[in-house]
């Protein structure tokens, strides 16, 4: 009896899902483009057990879907019912773990290794200068805290990872993804690899396109992960060679907008002066962008895309999807088609969300996210 209720369950979810990836929202395609979107997924198909079929680690074929049904039954709930809490009172926490989760998961796979405190000197990937203005470590904490409660040692903080950061994205209007559960937390850290090998706002797009083909992205899927930037706040340190001497030239970046050079210049001004820097962490000094800083309301959706097509991109890296043809044709069709982003931005952070995780007997469970079990 109750395998037949899960299996129905599983129907009704495959079924949601699909909607989900095709059109959400009732949108209506806008313009033409030389894009050709997938062929819909059927409402049959056992859409949920496919996508482990196409997962990139040799682990994550022991991944299951709703992982803790029995030793913790309510975990999925408790961190979307947590989600909510903390959403309603701070709204930056969907881009912080969207940003905590790509950063874990680009770094040796989505084992929660970002998370961890650096011990006898050492140091952790917290320490790596891309990882230092990282955020969400406190929200990660305050799910942990609630799932030890109620079924300790059980769930793992890698995979409170990716669920927060999922329930997070549908939170901000994005949406909603399928993931299998049963990741272990790794026992160690890497600092060297994620120093050197996390992407970097400065990368044009031949050494974007490495990066990511280097963890099995192509160029549609990087493209669709980018179409994160759609929420979220970025420091102006991140950009302001862009905009005063770009590339030691003395000169701006030519691919911004004038209008739009002029604008961030006067916002990144306007905030540095009126930042009361005593009355903030040294982090938080720094004056910033939204990442829709003109469009009201907010949200998660295809401006970001627009934006790059009217030479608006706030960082270098986003604007340089521009100066590639496949890149360029790619941003073009998810500025005039919601739903195929997305649908497939989506699939992508399912992808993202199965690198090279551990699972069974490897890692292990930590009690405390930021340190490892002895």
């Amino acid at each position: 009896m109750w395998e037949l209720a899960r299996k129905l369950g599983i129907l009704v979810l495959t079924v949601s899902v699909v909607l989900s990836f095709g059109n959400p929202r009732g949108e209506t395609k806008k313009g033409n483009s030389s894009y050709q979107s997938p062929s819909p997924l059927p409402w049959f198909q056992p859409f949920l057990f496919s996508i482990r079929d196409q997962l990139p680690s040799q682990h994550s074929s022991s991944l299951e879907y709703d992982f803790y049904r029995e030793k913790c039954p309510h975990a999925e709930q408790i961190v979307r019912s947590t989600m909510r809490q903390l959403f309603s009172d701070r709204p930056s926490i969907a881009p912080a773990l969207l940003r905590l989760v790509f950063h874990d998961c680009f770094i040796q796979g989505c084992d929660a290794s970002v998370l961890l405190d650096k011990v006898k000197g050492d140091n952790s990937e917290k320490d790596a200068i891309p990882n230092k203005s990282l955020k969400g470590f406190d929200f990660i904490d305050i799910i942990k805290a609630k799932l030890e409660e109620a079924c300790p040692v059980t769930v793992s903080c890698a995979d409170i990872v990716v669920l927060a950061a999922r329930e997070g994205i549908v939170l901000a209007g994005g949406p909603f993804y399928p993931l299998f559960t049963g990741r272990r937390d790794s026992t160690k850290y890497f600092w060297d690899l994620a120093t050197n090998e996390l992407p970097s706002p400065s990368h044009n797009i031949s050494q974007t396109l490495a990066s990511f083909g280097k963890r099995g992205f192509n160029e549609r899927e990087t493209v669709s992960l980018f179409g994160g930037h759609s929420i979220g706040t970025v420091h102006c340190k991140f950009f302001k060679d862009r905009l005063y001497d770009f590339r030691k030239s003395g000169m701006p970046d030519n691919s911004i907008d004038p209008g739009f050079l002029l604008f961030i210049r006067k916002r990144c001004m306007e905030k540095r002066n009126n930042i009361n820097t005593s009355a903030l962490p040294e982090d938080d000094t720094e004056p910033g962008m939204n990442m829709d800083e003109e469009r009201q309301p907010s949200g998660f959706d295809t401006h970001y895309f627009r934006s790059l097509l009217q030479g608006r991109g706030i960082l270098f890296a986003d604007q340089q999807l521009m100066a590639h043809e496949k890149t360029a044709e790619l941003v073009k069709a998810y500025a005039s088609d919601s739903s195929a982003f997305r649908r497939d931005f989506g699939r992508v952070m399912i992808k993202l969300s199965g690198l090279n995780v551990l699972s069974g007997s490897q890692g292990q469970v930590r009690r405390n996210c930021s340190m490892v079990l002895p």
